[in-house]
């Protein structure tokens, strides 16, 4: 019951990453897709049982605060992202692309059911 609940919440969290990604409003479609890629990383990360849920949490609230960064960004430069956000925001996804990386293959493993 425990892991469904799990899976329950996850996607609906997912589900609404996505649409906020897609209903964004700033100029650089990259960093939305970059968005979108890393979050289809970590669902299938849950699906596979690569990540426990405590992990799952810890990269989804990353790339929340991610996402809340490009947010306050957007909306300082009046809807526009300068080059030096851009690259900010790119190096901070790139962070949170090697923690996907580590934590879908270290030795923690979640019990998936079907």
């Amino acid at each position: 019951m425990k892991e469904i609940i799990t899976k329950i919440v996850t996607g609906s969290v997912a589900c609404l990453f996505v649409v906020a990604t897609a209903f964004a409003a700033d100029n650089d479609p990259g960093i939305q897709q970059r968005e979108i890629n890393q979050q289809n990383r970590i669902n299938q990360g849950i699906q596979s049982g690569q990540l426990t849920p405590r992990e799952a949490g810890k990269l989804e609230a990353q790339q929340a605060r991610i996402k809340q960064r490009e947010e306050r960004m957007t909306a300082r430069d009046g809807g526009q992202l300068t080059a030096q956000d851009k690259a900010k925001l790119t190096r901070q996804q790139n962070q949170a692309s090697r923690n996907i990386y580590r934590k879908k293959h270290n030795a923690r493993t979640a019990n998936v059911g079907n």
